[in-house]
């Protein structure tokens, strides 16, 4: 059976071989052709050419066009995927400048920023007529119900001034936030809640990939982190 390189020498009226032999060959199992290949192929088609009918010399700069335009793009396609890679994944160092910077993911507990206040952000799946959201302390307590009101399907940040219903300072925390939201009709409307967590360190999961050690959260991968603060 004949190679693609003998189907290509074909197409181009190139007998690689005299008319009635060929040798046996194996199967390449490259389905593509490269920079040598395309050299191969052309130095061929020179060696083969009829002396009385040489090659057209504007076939010849094509095919030299072609080459080069390979070329570029094989040189061009590497580079692409070195910055892909560096952009598409975060390195050891990247991450350990995150240890004691805060970090936007999804959970449920919060701490409180040094001034007692908290932030968080609510990923609704549809447009509600009324949002709540609850902070409750370890026990189980609601400190405080703040209500957002109707709010369009989307992400919705919230904050809260680190007061009880009372007016008293909540604490230290760490705190539970959970979110309920109703359309028009009463129905529930699905909310992610996204928090705020401090990254205590950086270690390494059983498959050798970098986890973040959230308090409160656990580990998580720097894959879920959708803001660094």
């Amino acid at each position: 059976m004949a190679s693609a390189f003998d189907t290509t020498l074909s197409n181009l009226g190139i007998s690689r071989y005299g008319a009635n032999t060929a040798p046996t060959t194996t199967t390449k199992n490259n389905a593509s052709m490269g920079q040598d290949d395309f050299l191969t192929l052309m130095t061929a088609q020179l060696r083969n050419q009829d002396p009385f009918e040489p090659m057209d010399n504007n076939q010849m700069v094509a095919q030299m066009a072609q080459f080069s335009s390979l070329s570029g793009i094989t040189e061009m396609n590497a580079t692409l995927s070195a910055i892909a890679q560096k952009l598409g994944g975060t390195t050891t160092s990247d991450l350990l400048s995150w240890v004691g910077s805060t970090v936007l993911v999804q959970g449920d507990t919060a701490f409180p920023r040094t001034d007692g206040t908290l932030g968080g952000t609510i990923l609704l799946g549809d447009d509600a007529s009324n949002v709540e959201v609850k902070i409750s302390n370890a026990d189980g307590t609601t400190l405080k119900t703040v209500s957002l009101g109707a709010q369009e399907a989307g992400t919705l940040d919230f904050e809260w001034d680190g007061s009880t219903d009372s007016g008293e300072a909540a604490g230290n925390g760490p705190f539970t936030i959970a979110v309920s939201a109703q359309n028009a009709d009463g129905k529930s409307v699905s909310a992610q809640t996204l928090v705020w967590a401090p990254v205590q360190s950086v270690s390494f999961d059983s498959d050798g990939k970098p986890v973040l050690n959230l308090p409160g959260i656990g580990q998580t991968s720097p894959d879920d982190v959708v803001k660094v603060g």
